[in-house]
């Protein structure tokens, strides 16, 4: 159940946000590329999904509170609803049904990759943040495979994710990297949540909350501790053709990837280096790296296991209530800073790592209204 419902029980609309994991700077490089191997596949996912976000912006999802708030389910129902649909290459959703909630793995590792990535984000949201599955009441998780021919890219459209197989020239199947999955899932709590507008820093922030719990996903998993993750996103999901190691670095934005074709990576750390522009929705996958660093220097100052301290304080931020969605880096930082206070105390180091994570990356949290 989202903020909204919890406090009014009232059925609330939002526009479904197209949020793809690859940025169109990306394919725009390979578009422009002389080798028609590239920018054949490029060309047309651009296409598609200059589609895609025209049909998002005029269709609206209705949002209600579910038939039960979080933790109100018996734990021993808390279970994951999953469904697995092939697309057969081609652009009709859902597709063909290849897998459901139970069934024993097929023959397809793209549909058991799919399964195991949903299985794993519902199981960080709910072992970590009791949050039951994406809505927080129990939402069913559906995905696609197989979308669409050499489609360089994986969505999630308001109801589904939705995967590509890549041209397999620059991009493997994006089924490959688990963080990929958990962070257009994510995409889905926002969604869920505070819906942060999807342009401009609001947008940056929505970006970078899918890639900060895609990484702690990846990192559930793995048993990893902050200090052991590599903080990538979209590791494996190049070519080794591609002069370059994932898609984002929250250790270190602008670094990911230094290619002839793809160009570098454009991402800056510190708001000295923001970017501002009028494409990709104002660099909304760009200026995430503010944010993302943000939050990488937050989890290895505390130490641990990052979805214990940090991850706790950016999902109180995001459940709150207290944040509108059209919130800056400044709001956000600031509903950081509360939460860290409200749940380990007003004098704990928490809090002074939030605000110095916040301003290493050159942010000043906004000061919270009183409740």
């Amino acid at each position: 159940m989202d903020a909204h419902s919890k406090r009014t029980g009232q059925t609330r609309r939002v526009h479904a946000v197209f949020c793809p994991i690859v940025p169109p700077h990306v394919l725009d490089h390979l578009s422009r590329s002389g080798d028609p191997v590239l920018y054949e596949p490029a060309r047309r996912t651009l296409e598609h999904d200059a589609l895609q976000r025209t049909r998002r912006r005029i269709t609206t999802v209705r949002m209600t509170a579910g038939p039960a708030a979080p933790g109100e389910a018996p734990e021993a129902e808390k279970k994951p609803r999953r469904t697995i649909s092939d697309a057969e290459h081609r652009e009709q959703l859902p597709g063909t049904k290849v897998r459901s909630e139970g069934e024993d793995p097929v023959d397809d590792a793209s549909v058991n990759r799919a399964y195991a990535g949903l299985g794993a984000t519902f199981e960080l949201f709910l072992k970590a943040f009791s949050r039951f599955s994406i809505d927080g009441a129990g939402m069913p998780l559906d995905a696609t495979v197989h979308y669409g021919e050499k489609y360089g890219n994986a969505f999630w459209d308001g109801e589904r994710m939705v995967f590509g197989d890549g041209d397999g020239e620059v991009f493997r199947d994006f089924t490959l990297p688990v963080d990929v999955i958990g962070h257009e899932l994510t995409h889905g709590v926002t969604q869920h949540t505070v819906n942060l507008a999807y342009f401009g820093q609001s947008g940056a922030l929505n970006e970078s909350v899918s890639d900060v719990f895609g990484s702690l996903i990846k990192q559930y998993g793995l048993g990893q501790s902050a200090d052991q993750a590599d903080w990538l996103i979209g590791d494996g999901l190049f070519t080794d053709r591609v002069e370059g190691v994932a898609l984002r670095s929250m250790k270190a934005p602008g670094t990911a990837y230094d290619d002839d074709v793809l160009g570098k990576d454009p991402q800056p750390a510190t708001m000295e280096d923001y970017v501002h522009t009028g494409s990709d929705n104002g660099g909304v996958h760009i200026n995430s790296g503010i944010p993302n660093h943000a939050f990488y220097r937050l989890a290895t100052g505390l130490g641990g296991n990052a979805w214990e301290r940090a991850g706790r304080i950016w999902y109180d931020a995001l459940t709150s209530g207290d944040l509108a969605p059209d919130a800056d880096f400044a709001a956000f930082a600031g509903a950081t800073v509360s939460a860290a206070a409200s749940r380990f105390g007003e004098g704990g180091p928490e809090r002074e790592a939030v605000v110095k994570s916040w301003s290493a990356v050159g942010v000043s949290p906004a000061e919270q209204a009183p409740a």
